[in-house]
């Protein structure tokens, strides 16, 4: 039976058994990294900007809760960081609704849930740090500020888009991790990265969706710099690594960046849907 069809028959238990332990995206420091430049990002508002400011720390810090949650319960947790796009069709994956109740109708839960639920999970947690702004409950805001970044930060990470998830089925096994995370963890403090500033976002799930899209659109160039930095070598060496930096660096720059343009957006908008309330200084 093919690693497809399994998937397919199985569901998340399948996907579970089948995901390397440490295929988590970004990884700590690249979420840590978005989590705090997405603060530069917001407005100088007297009401909003100081918040952030003053809990930078305790958002960076806890932007990486649920890689901790998905060590403690992957089948649970790992299918709110991923939507495997291309098994939807061919792009841009029109086949999938972007609305949750249109597509649960048409494809069912068991293969939603295997497939992922990224976008719809950054639209949930938009509304939900919305509540706390409106309910003006600060300790629920610190906190769901940093998760809905970790969420927003994922959407931006291609491989967390496609089946190729570590990049087996190209032959490429790795390739998540060396792109999503080596990189950061080497060359992190050369990285240009330059948030534009955040806007209001009229549709959360829509956004998210898009972002996805746009991270999917990488694929193919990032898996083509990991084989030409691999030509020639017998291992994932330094040499490699410099090679690697040097023809997707570029692309790592920018889906940072755009991460954490999105995460102040997504922030500024669910203060702007509650009304703008006056926040603490801390």
């Amino acid at each position: 039976m093919t690693r497809r069809l399994r998937l397919g028959a199985a569901g998340i238990a399948a996907f579970t058994l089948l995901t390397p332990p440490g295929a988590f995206a970004w990884g700590a420091n690249g979420h840590k990294l978005i989590a705090s430049k997405a603060v530069e990002t917001l407005p100088p508002n007297p009401n909003l900007r100081p918040f952030y400011e003053s809990n930078r720390n305790f958002i960076v810090q806890h932007s990486t809760d649920p890689l901790d949650w998905l060590a403690k319960n992957r089948a649970a947790e790992r299918r709110n960081h991923i939507v495997m796009l291309d098994r939807y069709g061919k792009y841009p994956f029109d086949a999938l609704p972007r609305s949750y109740r249109a597509a649960l109708s048409k494809f069912g839960k068991l293969k939603l849930e295997a497939n992922g639920l990224l976008p719809w999970q950054i639209g949930v947690y938009s509304e939900k740090l919305t509540i706390a702004f409106r309910l003006r409950n600060w300790d629920d805001v610190r906190l769901l500020s940093a998760l809905l970044a970790h969420y927003v930060a994922e959407a931006h990470d291609p491989f967390n888009t496609t089946e190729n998830f570590d990049g087996k089925l190209s032959g490429q096994p790795g390739a998540d991790q060396r792109f999503g995370n080596s990189l950061v963890d080497r060359f992190s403090l050369f990285f240009p990265v330059r948030p534009n500033d955040a806007t209001f976002i009229s549709d959360p799930t829509d956004h998210a969706f898009e972002a996805c899209l746009s991270a999917h659109s990488w694929l193919e160039p990032i898996l083509l710099a990991d084989r030409r930095a691999r030509w020639g070598l017998s291992d994932y060496t330094d040499e490699y690594f410099d090679r690697f930096y040097n023809q997707a660096g570029a692309i790592v720059f920018r889906q940072l960046s755009d991460a954490a343009t999105d995460v102040g957006s997504y922030w500024l908008t669910a203060w702007n849907n509650a009304g703008r309330p006056a926040l603490p200084s801390r």
